[in-house]
């Protein structure tokens, strides 16, 4: 039995009604999501402090999150783990055909502009051949910072909201009404897009500033 099958074949007994874990059992899709997301985060967390029996250990969590949810679909009579593997296979070919087929791509910037054009073909035959929105495909439950980053950046790519960024007005507007979340939000897409027209990773650059910050909090802490 490979691994994998030993994986799957432990997640069906534990989802078993009559003989599994009655937590595992009355687990859904909704109820799993949140941890799904958390092992992510443990998975990001174990490469930047480069610890690698951790990212062993959190890679082998974030996979049982898809088995899990697998089992689950698989149970609905939806699909199951096999047809998972099987849809990421068809779309990482059908998205390089320059390694699988015969198209040419001369940079990773070339790359990543084919991808966003195979994203956005793809996203219009899911809608019976309309056109797709630009703006299509950016989870909602993505965190706030990096969903701004990601459609600031595709709205740039479609000539879309292409002023530049109000960054100083909106800070004035924030002054005039600091206590107003819609001026704060406003601030902040602002410092978003400005970032972006500067070619600057927005959420690293927050990462780095907060990490500056707590290095600095702690150090006072301890005088």
């Amino acid at each position: 039995m490979s691994a994998i099958d030993r994986l799957l074949e432990i997640m069906a007994r534990l989802r078993d009604p009559q003989g599994g874990c009655p937590w595992d059992v009355e687990q859904s899709f909704a109820t799993i999501a949140p941890y799904t997301i958390e092992e992510a985060y443990e998975v990001d967390d174990a490469i930047r402090r480069g610890d690698l029996p951790a990212l062993r250990d959190e890679l082998g969590d974030l996979l049982l999150q898809v088995v899990f949810h697998a089992q689950m679909a698989r149970e609905a009579g939806h699909f199951d783990f096999a047809a998972v593997v099987e849809a990421i296979c068809d779309k990482l070919v059908r998205r390089h055909p320059h390694v699988f087929g015969d198209a040419e791509v001369r940079s990773a910037s070339e790359q990543l502009e084919a991808w966003e054009e195979h994203k956005a073909r793809e996203r219009a035959e899911q809608q019976g051949g309309a056109p797709a929105s630009a703006l299509d495909g950016v989870a909602l439950g993505l965190p706030a910072l990096l969903r701004a980053q990601k459609l600031v950046r595709r709205a740039a790519r479609a000539g879309l909201a292409s002023e530049p960024p109000a960054l100083d007005a909106a800070w004035q507007r924030f002054r005039a009404a600091p206590a107003a979340p819609e001026q704060v939000g406003a601030v902040l897409l602002a410092v978003v897009r400005a970032a972006d027209a500067a070619g600057v990773d927005a959420e690293q650059a927050l990462r780095e500033a907060t990490a500056r910050f707590e290095q600095q909090a702690r150090a006072e802490e301890d005088r």
